[in-house]
């Protein structure tokens, strides 16, 4: 499983990090660290349109999203 660490960074760069991961490796299976709440509502928008099952797990002030092809 590949894992984006996008914690520390505010939207849209998470969403744009997991972009570049998928066009770069193309990943069935994919982990996302973000902080950030918009990030969880953009990411949740972008899988939907894109194919991919969406979890989102929230640990406090951080969230673990797994998209899932």
């Amino acid at each position: 499983m590949v894992t984006v660490d996008a914690r520390g960074f505010s939207c849209p760069v998470p969403l744009l990090m997991v972009q570049e991961e998928i066009k770069k490796s193309n990943p069935t299976e994919l982990e996302v660290l973000t902080d950030a709440p918009c990030a969880v509502e953009n990411i949740q928008r972008f899988a939907f349109h894109n194919g991919f099952q969406f979890e989102a797990v929230e640990n406090g002030d951080e969230w673990t999203l797994k998209l899932t092809k």
